[in-house]
């Protein structure tokens, strides 16, 4: 279910392990995710700002920013490919769940634009339907079924429910931003975005 530029999710946590199995989401969540896909290496390193980049391709980034128009050719602009934009129409019915880096005009309001033939349907990445996703920990996605859930149990040595607690989550634009980043860096990407700051309060926390 989704609220404004919010998602819920619920989460199946490996409490010996303190670590996300995988979430159960829906088509709006998925969407998001394969839409992460269409974003260019441009759109990532200035949503995620060059100290956050993994290896030199930020410093890729600064020298094009810092370079002078003077060495660009003629008519030619850095800010395609400092700040690309996403096409419009395939994200016109996805969760906002990312900071806006389309560059607007003095006093335009958000607008979309599509192709003439464009109906306005839902989003083009996941049918309209009732299944629910798992969303693992690594965020391959795949329906939700009882035997892959049984599967993913084995492949983690869970042994019995005993382990397992489920937690409904709210999934807006900062958890967004730290997905996209941990998507980037780390196999435990789930865990990162939502385990790893209940790990640095307890830690906080008097004794």
């Amino acid at each position: 279910m989704a609220t404004e530029n919010k998602v819920s999710l619920k989460l199946l946590i490996d409490k010996r392990s303190n670590r996300v199995l995988f979430a159960e989401a829906g088509k709006d969540f998925v969407d998001f995710l394969f839409t992460l896909l269409s974003l260019s290496v441009g759109t990532v390193i200035r949503l995620l700002k060059k100290p956050a980049m993994v290896g030199c391709i930020g410093n890729l980034y600064e020298s094009l920013e810092n370079l002078n128009e003077a060495h660009m050719q003629p008519n030619q602009s850095k800010d395609s490919l400092l700040k690309p934009t996403v096409p419009l129409t395939q994200l016109a019915h996805v969760p906002l769940l990312l900071p806006d880096t389309r560059p607007l005009k003095p006093d335009a309001g958000r607008k979309f634009y599509g192709c003439s033939n464009y109906s306005g349907r839902r989003a083009l990445l996941i049918r309209e339907g009732l299944v629910t996703y798992m969303v693992t920990d690594d965020l391959s996605v795949s329906p939700l079924s009882m035997i892959s859930g049984v599967a993913l149990l084995n492949k983690f040595s869970v042994m019995g429910f005993g382990a397992l607690e489920e937690k409904m989550v709210e999934f807006g634009i900062d958890e967004g931003m730290e997905l996209l980043k941990a998507s980037l860096q780390s196999k435990t990407a789930l865990t990162s975005v939502f385990l790893a700051k209940d790990e640095i309060k307890d830690a906080a926390a008097p004794n």
